[in-house]
C-alpha cells in the first residue's frame, strides 16, 4: 500500500480508538476535479473495514466500520439546472459549486454528528447515476454500526457557506495536492471515457473553461486542513483498482 494511503489508515485508526461510542468519526477529503480524492477515500475505507475485520473476526459480519460518501450525489439534477434563470450556462458549469445541493449535504452531516444510541437507525446518501447523469435519492445506507465516515468532494474545504459549516462538523480535514497539468490529462480522459465530451478538444475545453475554473476557486477558498497529500501517477491509484467507476464507489 502507497506509504501515503498506510499514514492516513494508522493515524485514523489509531483517532478512532478514543472516539466514543456515542459518536462518529467524520473526514472529508476534498481538492480540485481530477485531483484523485475519490481514489484515496476509496483506498482508506476500504482498507480501515479490512482492519475491522482483522481486529474482530466474525463478530460484525457484513457491518462495515466505515463508509464512504462522495458529494457526487448532490449534484442538482438535470431538471433543477433547466429551471434556473440561465440553464445553458447552468448545464455548462456543472460540477461549480452553485451547482450542488450544498444544504442537503450539511443536512445530512449534522444527522451524522448526532449522538448515536440503540435506537438510532440507518441514514441514507444520494448517489449518482452517469448513465442517467443525475443523482439517485437514499442510494447509500448509513448504519448505525457505521462509525467513521470519509467524504469526498470539491468543495468540502471551501471558505464558504454552506460547506465552512460543513466543514467546521468534520474531525479532519484532507486536501489532495496535484499538478494542474495532471489534473486536466485525468480530466480530458475522464470526460471521453463517461461520455461528458465526444472527443479530446471537447473534453479540453469543458476541462478549461469549467473544471479547472472551480479548481482556482477551491485553492484560492480553501480552509485550513489536517492533512495535504499529494496526487501522484500510480496504476494501483486507478480509480477501477479501488471499486471507483466513473467517479462512483461500487
Amino acid at each position: 500500500m502507497d506509504k501515503q494511503v498506510e499514514r492516513l489508515v494508522n493515524n485514523t485508526w489509531d483517532k478512532f480508538q478514543d472516539v466514543p461510542r456515542s459518536r462518529r468519526l467524520l473526514i472529508a477529503v476534498s481538492g480540485i476535479p481530477g485531483s484523485g480524492k475519490t481514489t484515496l477515500a476509496a483506498m482508506v475505507t476500504s482498507r480501515l473495514n479490512q482492519l475491522h475485520a482483522k481486529q474482530s473476526p466474525g463478530t460484525h459480519m457484513g457491518s462495515p466500520l466505515a463508509a464512504f460518501i462522495p458529494m457526487d450525489g448532490y449534484h442538482l439534477s438535470r431538471a433543477q439546472l433547466d429551471a434556473m434563470p440561465d440553464p445553458v450556462s447552468a448545464h455548462a458549469r456543472r460540477g461549480a459549486a452553485f451547482t450542488f445541493d450544498g444544504e442537503s449535504f450539511l443536512t445530512l452531516v449534522r444527522k451524522l454528528r448526532e449522538p448515536l444510541c440503540p435506537e438510532s437507525g440507518t441514514l441514507f446518501a444520494p448517489s449518482f447515476d452517469h448513465a442517467i447523469k443525475d443523482p439517485v435519492a437514499d442510494d447509500i445506507s448509513i448504519a448505525a454500526c457505521v462509525r467513521i465516515v470519509i467524504f469526498e468532494g470539491n468543495y468540502l474545504s471551501l471558505d464558504e457557506r454552506p460547506w465552512k459549516e460543513a466543514a467546521e462538523l468534520m474531525d479532519e480535514l484532507w486536501f489532495m495536492e496535484v499538478e494542474l497539468r495532471v489534473a486536466r490529462e485525468r480530466l480530458i480522459y475522464r470526460h471521453v471515457k463517461a461520455g461528458i465530451a465526444k472527443d479530446k478538444d471537447e473534453a479540453a475545453k469543458r476541462a478549461d473553461e469549467n473544471d479547472l475554473v472551480n479548481g482556482k476557486e477551491i485553492i484560492e477558498g480553501r480552509l485550513d486542513v489536517h492533512e495535504v497529500i499529494s496526487s501522484k501517477e500510480d496504476t494501483s491509484w486507478a480509480p477501477e483498482k479501488q471499486g471507483v467507476e466513473g467517479g462512483v464507489y461500487q
